[in-house]
């Protein structure tokens, strides 16, 4: 054993009377226990963290405040918007939902019915494109109309009288369905020589810019328009159908002068109208939310 200078003891050891080199092993075990303490904070960090939710479970009152939690809760809980059906068929279209989801079989869900009106949708796309070298195709499309509509309006009331309502989950995706829907249908008839493209264009913008204020005017006002001056979508679909019926006959009227295509005609009327009640909403809904947050 190699010699040991006891005047590099410490005075503690020396005074105690301790045998040098023990302390010089009892140094080297501090100096060792040194270089693993970060390591070994590390990993209690681990253990630590891993336990957190078993922690909190058990000890349930370590955490925030009932009542803070409480709040926290209440803040995220979605509140649904009311919906305000005024249009001139809604009392009949009503009953005869009703009807149809009562007798509907129990394996067809709300998103089956979804995914049919998509599908009548896109469907009636394609057959206004068909319909410039097979004029029957504008007949064809009512069909996939009145398909759409049983679909796209029957889903929601399935969900409710089953009571397995997604308030969510059920508008997003109704809506975004409708959004892509639409655009089949419009890009469909321009494709199909009926109507230019500037009025189909016109036409899709004036329904965009009307989605977008309804969906605003749900989020802020809490109210959910199905409907605008007795009209709603499945008034729309009736005047469509008829416009495809009157076209399959008489593509091309004169007004105002001058040869034009009838749903040139039909189109600029409608995007008139429909600028119109985005105007007309837009004022009656920011007088509505000044008066509400008056400051």
């Amino acid at each position: 054993m190699d010699p040991v200078n006891v005047a590099s003891v410490g005075p503690s050891a020396r005074a105690t009377g301790v045998d040098s080199q023990s302390y010089i092993v009892a140094e080297r075990i501090d100096l060792l226990s040194a270089k693993r303490a970060p390591r070994a904070r590390k990993a209690a960090t681990r253990r630590t963290h891993s336990k957190g939710f078993a922690l909190r479970q058990k000890y349930p009152n370590s955490g925030p405040p009932k009542e803070a939690r409480q709040q926290r809760s209440s803040d995220l809980e979605f509140q649904d918007a009311k919906r305000v059906q005024e249009s001139l068929l809604a009392p009949v279209e009503s009953r005869c939902l009703r009807w149809l989801a009562r007798r509907l079989p129990s394996a067809i869900s709300p998103d089956h019915l979804t995914l049919i009106g998509f599908a009548a949708q896109l469907l009636g796309g394609v057959s206004y494109a068909l319909a410039g070298r097979w004029p029957v195709c504008l007949l064809i499309v009512n069909l996939f109309i009145a398909v759409n509509w049983f679909g796209d309006s029957l889903d929601g009331t399935v969900a409710r009288m089953r009571n397995k309502l997604r308030p969510r989950y059920g508008f997003y995706v109704d809506h975004m369905t409708d959004t892509f829907g639409a655009l089949f249908l419009i890009c469909g008839l321009a494709l199909s020589g009926y109507v230019t493209e500037r009025v189909a264009i016109a036409m899709l913008v004036g329904f965009l810019m009307l989605s977008v204020d309804t969906y605003l005017a749900t989020y802020t006002i809490g109210a959910f328009r199905l409907s605008f001056w007795k009209f709603s979508p499945t008034e729309m679909r009736i005047l469509l159908a008829l416009g495809n019926a009157y076209a399959f006959y008489h593509p091309v009227v004169r007004f105002l002068g001058r040869e034009r295509l009838f749903f040139d005609v039909a189109g600029t009327i409608a995007t008139v109208s429909m600028a119109v009640v985005v105007v007309a909403s837009t004022i009656r809904n920011t007088v509505l939310l000044y008066r509400a947050e008056t400051v």
